[in-house]
C-alpha cells in the first residue's frame, strides 16, 4: 500500500553487494527512496543526525559498532525514526534483544523483494514486521525464558503466550491458525481469553499492555 508520500530509507550493512541488491530494488519503488548508505553504526548514527530519516533497515553483525548498540542510540535519540534489523540468523535471544533496543521490525536477510517492501512499509505506518521464522524463534524463546515464569500476569498459558505474539506481528486471525495448527474458532478463544486475562479492548490494547508488563519484551511504546 502507497502511504501517499516518500519513504526514506538509510541502508546499513558492511557488504556491498547487499547494500547494491537492496539499493536497486527499492529504486524501482516509488513511494520509497534510499538517501544514504552506512557501514557501520558510527556512520549511520553521523546520517540520522545530519538529515530526516523514516526507516533504517539495519544489519545485526557489523565493525566498530554493531547493530544491538545502533538501534538503541537511534531509538534513544531519535525515537521516531524505524528500525528493521536485518541478519542471516533469526535465533529468538537475537530476536529478543533486538526488540528489546528497540527494533520495529526483524527480517532475515533470504528474505523476498516483496517482504521487504511489506515490512517497509508497515513499521513506517507504526506497525511492527517480523519474519516467520523470527516469529516461530521468539515463541520458543518466550516459552523457556526464566522471566515468562515471574510475570506480574501469571494466568497466561503457553498457546495463549503463542497467540499473542503473532498478534504483535499483525498476523491474521486465519494464519494464526495455520501456524499453530489449530482452528480459527480456538485462536478467537484465546483471543477472548487474553483479552479478559490483560483486561484490553482491542488486540492493539493487548500488544501494549504486553508490552507494559513485559510479555513481549521491551518498553512501551516499541510495538
Amino acid at each position: 500500500m502507497n502511504t501517499g508520500r516518500m519513504i526514506d530509507i538509510l541502508l546499513v550493512d558492511d557488504h556491498q553487494v547487499l547494500l547494491d541488491g537492496v539499493g536497486a530494488l527499492l529504486a524501482k519503488v516509488p513511494d520509497m527512496r534510499v538517501i544514504a548508505i552506512a557501514h557501520n553504526g558510527v556512520e549511520a548514527l553521523a546520517v540520522v543526525r545530519s538529515m530526516p530519516v523514516d526507516v533504517v533497515l539495519l544489519d545485526i553483525n557489523m565493525p566498530v559498532m554493531d547493530g544491538l548498540a545502533t538501534c538503541e542510540a537511534i531509538k534513544d535519540e531519535w525515537p521516531h525514526v524505524k528500525v528493521i534489523a536485518m541478519s542471516m540468523h533469526g535465533e529468538g535471544r537475537l530476536v529478543k534483544a533486538m526488540l528489546d533496543k528497540g527494533a520495529n521490525g526483524y527480517l532475515l536477510k533470504n528474505c523476498g523483494g516483496d517482504e521487504l517492501l511489506e515490512a517497509i512499509r508497515t513499521v513506517h505506518e507504526g506497525g511492527m514486521w517480523l519474519s516467520r521464522e523470527a516469529t516461530g524463534n521468539m515463541v520458543q524463546a518466550m516459552r523457556t525464558s526464566e522471566r515468562a515464569a515471574k510475570r506480574p500476569t501469571a494466568d497466561i498459558t503457553a498457546r495463549e503466550t503463542d497467540v499473542l505474539l503473532l498478534i504483535a506481528a499483525e498476523r491474521t486471525t486465519d494464519e494464526i491458525a495455520h501456524e499453530l495448527g489449530i482452528t480459527v474458532n480456538t485462536v478467537e478463544s484465546h483471543r477472548r481469553q487474553l483479552l479478559q486475562k490483560l483486561g484490553a479492548r482491542n488486540s492493539a490494547g493487548l500488544v501494549r499492555i504486553a508490552m507494559e508488563t513485559g510479555l513481549l519484551g521491551g518498553g512501551e511504546g516499541r510495538f
